[in-house]
């Protein structure tokens, strides 16, 4: 099973990016996913998650600008991140709870993506 993530570059303060993960493999479904970030000198922190079925919680720093959806049919998870700011510099990672088998469930991480907010 893997996570690949895509989507991030260079934007300006203000500016929007969307990002994307999809999961690959064999596997029965997916539970939980989510997006994770970790700016330069910092530990990785949580943006948001969300459900199978679509509830959502988001770190207060990004409500109202970040939006996280996905598609169950195409195991593929979102973010739209809009009106950017410098701070939300980070390499961003996907994240998710993965049934690979009756009763097994495993967490797995993206790559990474970077996502660079700067005039």
């Amino acid at each position: 099973v893997q996570l690949q993530a895509s989507g991030g570059g260079l934007v300006q303060p203000g500016g929007s990016l969307r990002l994307s993960c999809a999961a690959s493999g064999n596997f029965f479904s997916i539970n939980g996913m989510g997006w994770y970030r970790q700016a330069p000198g910092k530990q990785r922190e949580l943006v948001v998650t969300i459900t199978r079925d679509g509830s959502t919680n988001y770190v207060d720093s990004v409500k109202g600008r970040f939006t996280i959806s996905r598609d169950n049919a195409e195991n593929t998870v979102y973010l739209q991140m809009n009106s950017l700011k410098p701070e939300d510099t980070a390499v961003y990672f996907c994240n998710a709870r993965i049934v690979i088998m009756l009763k097994v469930i495993n967490e797995y991480w993206g790559q990474g993506t970077l996502v660079t907010v700067s005039s």
